[in-house]
């Protein structure tokens, strides 16, 4: 079997645990790390592979595992559909996935790439399954309830910001699909609490929910990065009234996004060029073996 050759573009959580996941994938092999910082601070777990401050640097890479901040994946991305490999990635800014999309589709479909973007587990594997409900119950309402747990994307967007030294973003689920942000914030010497307090509550990932930004002397003391969700959908299939659906998981965030990115991997490598969102991909790609044993087994 000739497996799929993957690079992995970043070495934080996700980066990490990117990894371990095409290890434990058979159908994969690592062709490399792409690190800003090269070889440089190795990290012990890394140490068996290649690493690299930039993807050109690779060979024969079929897919790149994008486990860099949201802000970053479109430059990436765009860097490496010029090389025509693959992309996937998680970002997760929900208001701005259609236009990224059509911007990274025009660069796949020319030269012959695919990119299939929002592939962590909201956006991604919880679109999937709204999607089904949404089918399920055509007419009706959904909600998605996050946490309680750390969001990842908040948190990084947090850490951004001048002046911040480490950040911890706590989603606190309200109810039908609102949301309260506990933000937790190290600052660094002589920074200004109120100015960047300001700056998390404008920012584009906290602007729309009740936020609460609250200075700590050490988030590392606060930090979890468990998650949770609960998908709900009350609606009306065909004409029969009071459907009720529910989906429910408890998950570390980062591992779970890392499995998704690389399920997401295998199903590049089975689409025409171009962008493509999960919802769009076939369910059975995501999934290693011969099509018709998955169907045996899961129809």
């Amino acid at each position: 079997m000739k497996k799929i050759r993957a690079a992995v573009i970043g070495t934080g959580n996700v980066g990490r645990f990117s990894v371990q996941a095409l290890e434990a994938a058979e159908d994969f092999e690592i062709v490399g790390i792409v690190s800003r910082s090269g070889a440089d601070n190795k990290p012990e777990e890394l140490r068996r592979y290649t690493i690299v401050d930039h993807i050109s640097k690779l060979t024969d890479v079929d897919v790149a595992i994008l486990a860099t901040p949201t802000r970053k994946v479109e430059e990436y991305a765009k860097e490496c559909l010029a090389l025509g490999i693959n992309t996937v990635d998680s970002f997760d800014i929900h208001t701005e996935i259609y236009d990224l999309r059509n911007s990274l589709d025009a660069v796949a479909k020319s030269h012959g790439a695919v990119s299939i973007i929002s592939a962590g587990w909201d956006p991604g594997s919880d679109s999937v399954v709204r999607a089904l409900l949404e089918a399920l119950a055509p007419k009706g309402i959904s909600y998605s309830n996050f946490g309680p747990g750390r969001s990842m994307g908040h948190s990084v967007a947090v850490r951004a910001i001048a002046g911040v030294r480490d950040a911890l973003s706590l989603t606190i689920p309200i109810g039908t699909g609102l949301h309260r942000r506990m933000v937790y914030v190290e600052l660094e010497d002589g920074a200004d609490f109120k100015a960047i307090e300001q700056a998390i509550k404008t920012d584009p990932y906290f602007v729309n929910d009740e936020t609460h930004v609250i200075p700590v002397p050490c988030v590392d003391d606060l930090n979890d990065v468990g998650h949770s969700v609960n998908l709900t959908r009350k609606g009306v299939s065909g004409k029969t009234h009071n459907q009720l659906f529910e989906f429910n998981m408890q998950i570390n965030n980062p591992a779970l996004t890392a499995q998704v990115l690389v399920s997401v991997a295998r199903a590049t490598m089975k689409q025409k060029a171009g962008a493509y969102t999960m919802i769009e991909i076939p369910v059975i790609d995501l999934l290693a073996g011969e099509r018709e044993a998955l169907i045996r087994k899961l129809v």
